[in-house]
């Protein structure tokens, strides 16, 4: 008898202290705070056991699909679209696994963030498809934190470039999530959103241009290394503004949040200008005069998705300005912490 799992995770966007959960970064400027918030864009992960040995895999994204005798033959297998699929079952090899695996499956995946939106897909997509071997196993999860340990290190391996950590959190946690990282370690607090305005104010836009957050994550790491004075005083910037904005939450005073999104935007492209783009530069002209009240740029910027912080009252005449340069709307929204 066939058994079906479902499972599925949030993006995010971040909102402070981006690009310091990026080890060592965050060792440079005495440690650092992330602020992210997890958003209903989901990644999705369905498996279908079987009884004959036979794998198979869908990507939707793709719009691809694999078909192997057996789960040998899909771990040799040389197509590099598959690379990432597994990277994720070899590290799970134990004998609960092993088991699974043998009798067969159909194991499908998904994302509902656009291409290169800047909102963690990635990372929320392999933390789909742990969630799922571990359901497909009957194994607990693990501690989140060494979930996300192992997430980004497949990410690494995957991308061939160095990864943050970030991301990963908000698709087990849901929520707003509050990171602190320091040499002992990295702290996880998660806040529920109702009654904030992040409910009402919170408008997220797709520029229509892919980021790269790796390669622009990239380039500052070693200009930090490098001693680059104007990269650390930016980084030293963004973490006084992730500070500021962590106890802004705490004691609620939301007026202060655009002009720290403002502050961060600022600070952002003194690290390096291929943080903004044309595209973000108008959405932002147009936005604010339109009513909304700041920008942030999510991920690492250069396109993607771009978080608008609007009051209600202006959110129609901003969603149609965006709509009249041709910059999709999106329908997504905050997700509180998950069960």
């Amino acid at each position: 008898m066939s058994t079906t799992i479902e499972v599925k995770s949030p993006t995010r966007v971040d909102l402070a202290g981006g690009t310091l959960d990026l080890w060592p970064l965050y060792n440079f400027v005495g440690d650092a705070l992330t602020i992210n918030l997890a958003i209903d864009i989901w990644t999705k992960v369905e498996i279908k056991t079987r009884t004959d040995g036979q794998v198979k895999f869908f990507s939707k994204d793709l719009n691809k699909e694999w078909h192997f005798n057996d789960i040998q033959a899909f771990s040799s297998a040389l197509d590099p679209q598959l690379s990432l699929y597994q990277k994720v079952f070899n590290k799970f090899k134990k004998a609960e696994f092993a088991k699974v695996y043998e009798k067969g499956f159909e194991f499908m995946t998904s994302s509902e963030s656009p291409i290169g939106g800047g909102l963690g897909g990635s990372s929320s997509l392999i933390i789909s498809m742990i969630k799922g071997l571990h359901q497909l196993a009957g194994v607990k999860m693990d501690d989140p934190h060494h979930i996300v340990r192992l997430a980004h290190n497949i990410e690494a391996e995957v991308l061939r470039t160095p990864t943050g950590t970030q991301d990963y959190y908000p698709a087990l946690t849901g929520g707003l999530s509050r990171l602190k990282y320091s040499a002992s370690g990295i702290q996880l607090e998660t806040k529920n959103i109702d009654g904030t305005p992040f409910q009402d104010h919170f408008l997220l836009v797709y520029t229509g241009r892919s980021h790269h957050s790796g390669l622009n994550n990239f380039e500052v790491l070693k200009s930090a290394v490098e001693g680059d004075v104007k990269v650390l005083d930016a980084l030293k910037k963004i973490r006084e503004i992730s500070n500021v904005m962590s106890e802004v939450i705490v004691s609620e005073k939301w007026d202060l949040l655009p002009q720290l999104f403002l502050q961060e935007y600022e600070a952002r492209l003194q690290l390096t200008p291929a943080f903004s783009s044309p595209e973000i530069e108008k959405l932002s002209e147009i936005c604010l005069k339109a009513g909304a009240l700041a920008i942030k740029i999510c991920g690492a910027g250069g396109g993607g998705c771009v978080l608008v912080w609007v009051p209600p009252q202006n959110r129609d005449k901003v969603i149609q300005v965006c709509q009249n340069e041709k910059f999709q709307c999106l329908n997504a929204r905050p997700v509180n912490p998950l069960n």
